[in-house]
């Protein structure tokens, strides 16, 4: 693109450019048209003259400026001033270098050339940092893919060990997304969450069948060493610093501690429990309530809210208990959208205030 208010100076211009091979020349009389013309005709090089009506070329510079773009061509100012003032404010608003007036055929060529190569080499080296930043998101996306793939099986292998099922582990999990997401956690936050906490039972890997599976009450020696499932939990996925490992980590270990200290490993209480354990404590214990198992029926909703109330203060947190509360109907949507199959049929609810009622299956 030649920028200059003189027609003549673009005629000469445009015919010294031809005669050497160069096509798709833009050439700009007013000054007031140069941003319009650049966006419709991506150009690889700026000849600017500075004195001009309406805009300098100080004002046309600065425009340029504006655009932050990483490949804004490089400018060439067509000037006759040579004094040092002005030639150091052209470079500070962004010239790379100048040709005199009057033009020098062999000078203008030259500059001309040079600029074209330096700008050629800025811009491939501009496309190999964006192929070598899209190879590094794609590897980056594999490991957090492969990891992500990792953690779900662990939670499959606890989920066996438990006679619990798949269905459990997204009830759970997407409740916890929900109920992180309500707290305000950023999306990265609330992602981690879902992938995080279908893991908090792994450490059930380790316990013996005889205790893990009994139908009947545990003995208090039994029942140490269920407790111990939190603990061997946070041994197994402890060792790397993924967001998301850590995350589990962290659930794993705390997701049975108590607001009151009454809970287990560590007997932490209030806000000493990470706000993750406590997220996971309600929608596991709401799940495992309403939830069939072979060694028990499921509790009906309106039962399993009224213990969860009850416990406020006491096994939950109160602000997330309320929370929950606000949230219950969502959490009735993801429990029918992740339902046993042989639950498909069982009652829903909806909400009017602080009330829950029964409803007939949704038709829909």
């Amino acid at each position: 693109m030649v920028v200059d208010d003189e027609r003549a100076n673009l005629i000469l211009m445009e015919r010294l450019l031809r005669s050497d091979g160069y096509g798709n020349l833009v050439m700009v009389q007013d000054p007031r048209e140069v941003m319009n013309a650049y966006r419709a005709e991506r150009t690889d090089l700026i000849l600017l003259d500075i004195q001009m009506p309406y805009l300098d070329g100080f004002q046309v510079m600065e425009q340029f400026s504006a655009l932050d773009d990483p490949l804004v061509p490089p400018i060439l100012v067509l000037t006759a001033q040579a004094s040092r003032e002005y030639m150091l404010r052209a470079l500070n608003v962004g010239a790379r270098d100048f040709i005199g007036k009057p033009f020098d055929r062999a000078e203008v060529l030259a500059r001309v050339r040079n600029m074209l190569d330096v700008q050629l080499a800025h811009r491939m080296t501009h496309d190999q940092k964006d192929v070598l930043e899209q190879m590094v998101r794609e590897r980056t996306e594999e490991i957090r893919s492969t990891r992500l793939q990792v953690v779900q099986r662990l939670g499959r292998a606890a989920e066996y060990r438990d006679n619990e099922t798949g269905y459990h582990i997204l009830r759970v999990s997407h409740t916890c997304e929900l109920l992180a997401r309500h707290l305000g956690w950023s999306h990265a936050q609330c992602e981690r969450m879902l992938h995080a906490s279908p893991m908090h039972d792994v450490g059930k890997i380790g316990i013996p069948d005889h205790i893990l599976l009994k139908p009947g009450k545990l003995t208090p020696e039994e029942w140490r060493i269920m407790q111990s499932h939190t603990i061997i939990g946070g041994d197994i996925l402890g060792g790397d610093e993924s967001g998301v490992l850590n995350l589990a980590r962290e659930i794993a270990l705390t997701h049975h501690e108590k607001w009151d200290g009454s809970g287990y490993p560590l007997g932490l209480s209030g806000e000493q429990i990470p706000v993750s354990g406590r997220i996971v404590a309600l929608a596991d214990v709401f799940d495992a309530l309403t939830s069939e198992r072979t060694y028990k029926k499921a509790w009906p909703v309106q039962d399993a809210l009224d213990l969860i109330r009850n416990s406020s203060g006491s096994h939950f947190d109160p602000h997330l208990t309320e929370l929950f509360f606000r949230l219950v109907p969502e959490i009735l949507a993801i429990r029918d959208r992740f339902a046993e199959p042989s639950l498909l049929e069982t009652d829903r609810y909806f909400t009017m205030g602080d009330q829950y009622h029964p409803m007939g299956k949704d038709p829909g």
